[in-house]
C-alpha cells in the first residue's frame, strides 16, 4: 500500500538553528543548504545568495587559519533579517585586504563586506572569537526585497 504523507508543521519555525562541526571538504555546501532552508521557512528566501556567499567566506577561513577546523554555527533569525554567527577558539582575529597588492590574506572578508549589511567581530572571555554578520530583507519599490 503505496501512501502519500504530507508532513504538516505543529508549530512555528524555530528563531535560530545552531551548531558544532569540524569543517570538512563539503561543510560549507551543507551549511549552505541549511541556511537557505532556514531563510525560506522564515519568509526571506531573498537573502540566501548573499548570506550563503558570506557564510561560505567565514568557514573558507576557518579551514584556512583554525589548526583543528573546528567551529561553531549560529544562524539567527532578527525582526528584520538574519544574523549568522561563526565561533572558533584561534586568537587570530581576521583583517580586510591590507593595502599591498601582494597581500594574500583579507580578501575573503573584503567580499563579505560588499555583500552584507554589516558584520564584525567579537571577542569573549573564553579563547577565540565570534565572526558575524547580518543581512535585512530589505523592502524593494515593486514588492520583492533586496538583501543586505
Amino acid at each position: 500500500m503505496n501512501e502519500h504523507i504530507t508532513p504538516t508543521p505543529t508549530s512555528t519555525p524555530a528563531s535560530q538553528y545552531g551548531m558544532r562541526f569540524t569543517v570538512g571538504a563539503h561543510s560549507a555546501r551543507h551549511v549552505r543548504r541549511i541556511l537557505r532552508s532556514y531563510l525560506g521557512l522564515w519568509g526571506m528566501p531573498g537573502l540566501a545568495d548573499d548570506a550563503s556567499l558570506a557564510l561560505t567566506e567565514l568557514l573558507a577561513n576557518v579551514v584556512r587559519h583554525v589548526p583543528d577546523r573546528r567551529c561553531a554555527l549560529l544562524i539567527e533569525r532578527g525582526p528584520d533579517g538574519v544574523r549568522v554567527e561563526v565561533r572558533d577558539e584561534s586568537p587570530v582575529l581576521p583583517r580586510l585586504l591590507g593595502s599591498s597588492p601582494e597581500d594574500e590574506s583579507g580578501r575573503g572578508l573584503a567580499l563579505v563586506d560588499a555583500v552584507v549589511h554589516k558584520w564584525g567581530v567579537s571577542q569573549t572571555g573564553a579563547p577565540g572569537k565570534t565572526v558575524w554578520f547580518e543581512c535585512r530583507d530589505v523592502p524593494r519599490p515593486d514588492g520583492g526585497s533586496l538583501g543586505r
